[in-house]
């Protein structure tokens, strides 16, 4: 793990620029699929955990007992862990409102958990979801007016005209009693590929929708500035091109990515990014509008004129990182084939492990002292157990 002094003081000089911000990567290995990953893994149950569906919004237990708690001291037996949903089939993306769970999964459909049950509903898009490979019904991000609205983003994969696979960024409406379906087309020429495809949806503080695409395993389309491959996108809230992107007449608010999975900004707006990268090096890296980030032209402790070095990277080691969330002050990220919950302490310049046992995890989010994660052991990738896969809620023990 080695972690980058000159990026860290970049971080500093951007909390009063509006489209600062700062980019988590991963990596992992070209291979068939994006991961480096053994035949099989150990995907232990968490001792002491409740297997019990609960309330997704039950009061948080630990009151206000974790409030100026920091994960650089917490471990795997500091939380109190409930299992909020089970034999769920490769959930990806995770939305909270309200006392509702939102989840998309690989398959095409969206799923709603409430008091301890489930509702799927298929997603009615204009051109059928191809879950081929990594593809499929990736990124799911409700509208900031959900409530009034009913409308949500989404980030699909599909079947071109040619046969080729790609993807698209949607908007979407819940109908009360049609279920979910798409409304309008945003974007529907982004390279997929059976890995690769990006896929993360995000609102940032400037209102913004920020999608992160990947290389399609074509390396090369990651520099070129023209191509919606290998970047974090940005449009407005009606899918239209901000006149302040950095690019003119273009989406691309970064370029130079592999396959960015997860999108997270601090309370002074620095925004970050988590990206699979090829063996190790799984990276850090705080975004810039305009900047390159160097895939494939660079990685791990490499350096080249006019691209961006990682916050920190995984030297050998891969955490194969996807979803990311901010607790309080604390960066928090999911780990795939690390199969662990992380805390990048940027103190210490570490990547520190503050949950494991549980296996693949995707995504992330935190809400009223809680953390909401959904594991992803039927992606293919790992070895799942009985009731995978499972949303869970951990809370810091009160004592």
């Amino acid at each position: 793990m080695v972690f980058n002094t000159a990026a860290a003081r970049r971080r500093g000089c951007l909390t009063s620029v509006i489209m600062g911000a700062g980019f988590l990567a991963g990596c992992q290995t070209d291979n068939t699929m994006q991961e480096n990953e053994p035949d099989t893994q150990e995907h232990n149950e968490q001792e002491g955990a409740d297997n019990s569906p609960e309330d997704p919004m039950e009061e948080n237990e630990s009151g206000t007992a974790e409030e100026g708690i920091h994960m650089n001291n917490v471990t795997t037996e500091d939380w109190d862990v409930k299992v909020l949903a089970e034999n769920l089939e490769i959930p990806w993306s995770l939305n909270i409102h309200e006392e509702t769970v939102y989840m998309t999964d690989r398959h095409g459909r969206i799923l709603e958990i409430e008091n301890g049950e489930t509702e799927q509903t298929e997603l009615q898009t204009s051109t059928p979801v191809a879950h081929e490979g990594e593809g499929g019904l990736l990124g799911f991000k409700l509208a900031d007016d959900f409530a009034d609205s009913g409308e949500a983003y989404v980030y699909y994969t599909f079947e071109g005209e040619n046969g080729s696979l790609m993807n698209r960024v949607v908007k979407v409406k819940k109908e009360n009693n049609d279920g979910w379906a798409e409304t309008d087309i945003f974007i529907d020429d982004i390279p997929g590929a059976q890995i690769h495809n990006g896929g993360r949806l995000a609102i940032g503080p400037d209102d913004m929708l920020y999608a992160t695409t990947g290389d399609a395993d074509d390396p090369d389309l990651s520099q070129d500035e023209d191509n919606l491959a290998g970047s974090i996108l940005r449009m407005t809230a009606e899918g239209d091109i901000p006149e302040d992107n950095p690019f003119e007449d273009s989406y691309v608010f970064s370029y130079g990515h592999r396959n960015p999975q997860g999108l997270a900004w601090d309370e002074n707006e620095a925004f970050y990014s988590s990206e699979h990268g090829p063996v190790g090096h799984d990276e850090i890296n705080l975004i810039e509008p305009g900047n390159n980030y160097g895939w494939p032209v660079i990685e791990g402790d490499e350096s080249n004129e006019g691209m961006e070095e990682p916050l920190i990277h995984s030297g050998e080691d891969t955490w194969a990182p996807s979803g990311v969330t901010f607790r309080e002050d604390d960066l928090l990220v999911t780990g795939l084939r690390g199969e662990s919950l992380y805390y990048f302490d940027e103190d210490n310049q570490e990547m520190t492990k503050v949950f494991e046992g549980e296996g693949r995890l995707r995504d992330v989010k935190y809400k009223d002292g809680a953390i909401y994660l959904i594991t992803n052991n039927t992606d293919g990738r790992g070895s799942p157990e009985e009731n995978d896969d499972r949303l869970l809620k951990l809370t810091l023990n009160a004592d």
